[in-house]
């Protein structure tokens, strides 16, 4: 165990010294504001204030981990060698950044409370994140910051027993659209139908006819190819199902419909399952309500995890939302538009919710990427997809972190926008599994 003294224990430091000390370096720590108590303890420590005691391992503390709420700041990006760093502790400081406050700007995504302007699907940009305009949204930076301190402490204290985690793969598949044609309904396939053909999207038009009399598989039901690697690479797997009702937005097929529960179903056997809430979901507990509730009755178990369609969230609503309900943890901490780590890191965390100040029991796994935003954000090939994907896993894997993906069943498909794309998903997960 390493012992922190500061003067002063507030729940942001016990959150983020918990944060990188034990769940990234899984080094057990405790706290003190006693200087007593300190000077006593014979295992490693180190004091966490504005001024050192006397030549003991010390980190020279930014106000920001003792303040409450949330407010404007100035912050300064600098290089600790090769890596963006802010915070700067001054000369005496053993390390020359407070890294336990920047990782706390970054994790608690504090600056999503400060006022942004949203996109059109009332989304935080990736573009307004600091992360964004200081070029290091694709590393994982709280951990690389954490490795760094790590040597520190290594070589103050050489004796101390580290230990070393391992990496991980999660593989998510979004289900937005379990099929494209089947079990549509009459009025939507006859609609779908007339349109392809007015357009003159003739092969469409051939293969809603196929997919209708039973000729071909429907181009979305590639769920036999997910299962198949995860069970050749043995991954985990975890699929998010959409079961809200149909809006603009929300084209799936109907939660009512036998053959989607029946598929549902099917998946629960052979991976975990958690719900997809829908577009309108964001700031609306009541729908969030109804559809966990609705994704629950088919599976037949209560219902841990979540992501949001289209990722629409809001800080800190949505979560607090998601804690009302008891899910325990989300999936939705990344951005549509850009690769990389929204929330700096590649270790799952608890949010931190900064209008109560606590720390809350939903935990929150951020993911590297997803297949929409390479191909309709990035405009990407899967050729040069591939290369993107190989560069974030070799920086998760770097620090020993947790690599997650997000994938749709639609990707697999090979059909109209996803046309060349069949291959990736298993070309990604082996990557990920090397």
């Amino acid at each position: 165990m390493i012992l922190v003294y500061t003067h002063k224990i507030t729940p942001r430091v016990r959150y983020i010294f918990k944060h990188i000390l034990t769940r990234t370096l899984l080094i057990p720590v405790n706290f003190t504001s006693k200087v007593e108590e300190f000077v006593a303890h014979n295992g490693p420590k180190l004091t966490y204030t504005k001024n050192p005691l006397g030549n003991e391992f010390f980190l020279k503390s930014n106000d920001l981990l003792f303040e409450q709420g949330v407010n404007d700041m100035e912050i300064i990006v600098q290089k600790w060698d090769d890596i963006p760093c802010f915070f700067k502790a001054g000369p005496k400081s053993t390390i020359p950044y407070d890294i336990f406050a920047a990782s706390f700007y970054l994790i608690s995504r504090y600056e999503e409370y400060l006022p942004h302007v949203k996109d059109t699907h009332g989304r935080y940009t990736a573009e307004q994140s600091l992360a964004y305009k200081h070029q290091f949204l694709e590393k994982p930076v709280i951990d690389i910051w954490a490795y760094k301190f790590l040597e520190a402490l290594k070589e103050k204290f050489p004796d101390y027993d580290y230990k070393e985690r391992n990496y991980q793969f999660i593989s998510t598949v979004d289900i937005d659209n379990a099929f494209i044609y089947k079990y549509k309904g009459v009025i939507r396939s006859l609609g779908g139908f007339f349109t392809d053909f007015f357009n003159l999207r003739l092969y469409n038009v051939w293969t809603r006819f196929a997919v209708t009399f039973n000729i071909r598989r429907d181009p979305f039901d590639t769920y036999y190819r997910i299962l198949e690697a995860k069970k050749e690479y043995d991954i985990k797997t975890i699929f998010f199902f959409l079961v809200g009702n149909y809006t603009t937005f929300d084209t799936n097929v109907s939660a009512s419909k036998r053959k989607y529960k029946l598929l549902i179903k099917e998946m629960v056997d052979y991976a975990k399952v958690g719900l997809h809430p829908s577009y309108f979901t964001m700031n609306n507990v009541l729908l969030l309500k109804k559809e966990k509730a609705r994704l629950e009755e088919i599976i037949n178990t209560p219902i841990q995890r979540s992501r949001q369609h289209y990722l629409r969230f809001n800080l800190p609503e949505t979560y607090q939302n998601l804690i009302d309900l008891e899910i325990e943890e989300d999936y939705s901490m990344g951005y549509a538009s850009n690769v990389g780590f929204r929330a700096s890191t590649c270790t799952p965390f608890y949010f931190y919710d900064l209008d109560f100040e606590i720390q809350t029991p939903l935990k929150v796994f951020p993911f590297a990427l997803m297949d929409t935003t390479l191909n309709d954000y990035m405009k990407l090939t899967a050729k040069q997809s591939l290369g993107r994907i190989r560069d974030l896993k070799n920086e998760v894997k770097a620090v020993n972190g947790m690599f997650i993906t997000l994938f749709h069943n639609e990707s697999l498909s090979d059909y109209s926008r996803w046309k060349g794309w069949k291959r990736l998903y298993e070309s990604m997960i082996k990557i990920a599994t090397s």
